[in-house]
């Protein structure tokens, strides 16, 4: 179960990450409201799956599917580059997640 919790908690990083840019510096309501909702269910899931999981383990998981999943996302929803240097590094951030959760 932490570990659902745990990858609940990525999505909405996700999702959060990505709602900053629709927010324009939170001067959007609505938007704003979204994005902060989803920060502080992301925290939350993550704190909660920490109370079982390695603190290490954890963030770095939630910070690797966050950072990937949102450079993957950006690139489709705001037409940022593609290049080999970041289908290498999201690569990277992904091979680390599953040696992670497989070393756990």
């Amino acid at each position: 179960m932490p570990w659902l919790a745990l990858l609940a908690a990525a999505l909405l990083e996700i999702a959060w990450a990505i709602g900053l840019k629709y927010t324009h510096g939170f001067t959007r309501p609505w938007p704003s409201v979204w994005t902060l909702l989803a920060m502080t269910a992301s925290m939350i899931l993550l704190a909660w799956a920490a109370r079982t999981l390695p603190i290490g383990t954890a963030y770095a998981v939630w910070t690797g599917i966050g950072a990937a999943g949102t450079a993957i996302l950006g690139v489709y929803l705001f037409n940022e580059p593609l290049s080999l240097a970041r289908i290498a590094g999201v690569s990277l951030i992904i091979g680390g997640v599953l040696v992670l959760r497989l070393a756990s």
